[in-house]
């Protein structure tokens, strides 16, 4: 994070708590460089794409969404913790416990503002998710 940049998750006491690991919203102080990434798909680096119904799940196209989101932040000079706001994409039919445990991991106790939405289809067929970020620092 810039050293004047300041992330605060705001959370007013006249609205409900969020439903999970995240904020209801960020406001974002001092910042001089922002991050948009396009939505970051399960492809690694040989093109391969983690068979969502394999043993792992989906828990394995996360792993590959956000070791990659993480590559992207970190050549942006950044942190995982300059991660303000994320807009998830699941297949219908997939569990999301496993994509919001390692969003968990990778984030820690940072909360971002954050969206899950269920869609019936991605652009790929192998693809069951998709997550787009923006940081500040």
């Amino acid at each position: 994070m810039s050293p004047t940049a300041v992330h605060r998750p705001l959370a007013p006491e006249s609205l409900a708590p969020p439903a999970a690991n995240y904020a209801l919203a960020v406001a974002s102080e001092g910042v001089s460089r922002l991050l948009h990434t396009s939505g970051v798909v399960p492809t690694r680096p040989d093109g391969s794409v983690p068979d969502a119904d394999g043993p792992e799940g989906l828990a394995e196209q996360a792993e590959v969404v956000w070791s990659s989101i993480a590559a992207l932040v970190g050549e942006a000079g950044m942190a995982m913790t300059d991660i303000v706001s994320i807009t998830t994409y699941v297949v219908v039919g997939y569990d999301l416990g496993p994509v919001m445990a390692v969003r968990d991991r990778y984030l820690g106790d940072h909360r971002s503002a954050s969206t899950l939405v269920t869609v019936p289809a991605l652009a790929q067929d192998a693809w069951k998710m998709e997550i787009a970020v923006i940081a500040a620092a």
